[in-house]
């Protein structure tokens, strides 16, 4: 807000009381105009208007999906929907929308052609199951089918050892 600076020739109690008025006055004035920009971002505006632009931005919430997820899933709307199709812009969108790095491997020798493996960790995978459902139906490439393959590092511990074993053959006979 802009400090209000009024006239020199004004000054003594009834100035500062003007002053004062006057600023607390532009910054209601102020903050009712910004309310319609408070509330076009997804971030921030009231949740029924959050429904109202998740309709315009074709996103359906699901079933327990938490608010902030849904708030984040409607802001990233247009660019989710320019970057689906592609690998490059199905890992964009899942880092987007917190789930992390995600490898694609897609028409693999051994299996059919319209199958696209997405590579997770074992935690993303349970993190957010629906999630995943959902942003492979919506922004995933039409007539594919996804499966989702967890790696899990595991570690191991091999220890080389020096082993010399004498064997003896011993034939006993009556």
């Amino acid at each position: 807000m802009i400090k209000l600076n009024l006239p020199f020739w004004l000054a003594g109690p009834q100035l500062a009381r003007l002053q004062a008025a006057a600023q607390a006055w532009w910054q209601q004035v102020e903050g009712w105009c910004q309310w319609p920009l408070h509330q076009a971002d997804a971030q921030t505006c009231h949740s029924t208007l959050l429904d109202l632009l998740a309709w315009q931005r074709d996103i359906t919430r699901y079933r327990d999906e938490p608010d902030n997820l849904y708030r984040l899933r409607v802001k990233h709307a247009f660019i989710n929907a320019a970057d689906a199709g592609s690998s490059a812009g199905l890992k964009r969108i899942l880092q987007r929308l917190g789930v992390g790095y995600v490898e694609i491997e897609e028409r693999l020798p051994d299996r059919d052609w319209d199958v696209v493996l997405l590579k997770l960790s074992d935690s993303q995978l349970s993190d957010s199951p629906e999630l995943l459902r959902v942003i492979a139906q919506q922004y995933g490439r039409t007539c594919r089918r996804y499966d989702f393959v967890t790696h899990t590092r595991v570690g191991l511990l091999v220890a080389a050892l020096d082993f010399n074993d004498d064997q003896q053959t011993l034939v006993a006979r009556l």
